[in-house]
């Protein structure tokens, strides 16, 4: 199902979200398949999108949904930088869709996760990828990348 996505200052965005535990594992499908049908909606309405946080639809849970090549189901994830070297790009949100916020990330990461299966997984992400989990993990903090704008003037409306 396609459910609504908060905007920009609603305040459960703000918010740090929970771990997931094994028993909770089964009443969270749903929520999985309707993260999902939120990125497929605003691929179809805004042309963008690659994976989405719990918390943008209001589920305070440490999950996070990405369709690139496959889906992947991301629960409980930890990050680690590789190296020092960062990049500066224009980041977007499914939770303003029509803005751009001029952001650093870490270029190089490894993603430590717990897969749908409850299985642990490790995983090396470089470049947009490096930079995609950034963002969403941020969500799981209450991190958004207006918070992580280089400058005062590091924002761009989009047409």
């Amino acid at each position: 199902m396609e459910r609504e996505i908060l905007l920009l200052g609603d305040p459960r965005l703000y918010e740090i979200s929970e771990e997931v535990r094994p028993e909770e594992l089964e009443g969270l499908k749903d929520t999985i398949t309707d993260l999902f049908d939120c990125i497929k909606a605003i691929r179809r309405d805004y042309g963008f999108g690659r994976a989405i946080a719990a918390p943008q639809i209001g589920v305070n849970k440490r999950l996070i949904c990405i369709l690139t090549d496959r889906p992947y189901v991301i629960i409980n994830p930890s990050l680690k930088f590789i190296g020092d070297e960062m990049m500066e790009l224009m980041d977007d949100c499914m939770s303003f869709p029509k803005l751009l916020v001029r952001v650093r990330r870490w270029r190089h990461c490894i993603l430590r996760y717990t897969d749908e299966n409850w299985k642990k997984r490790e995983m090396r992400m470089d470049d947009d990828m490096s930079e995609l989990i950034q963002h969403e993990y941020d969500h799981l903090d209450g991190i958004l990348a207006t918070m992580r704008a280089i400058d005062s003037k590091s924002f761009v409306m989009k047409k």
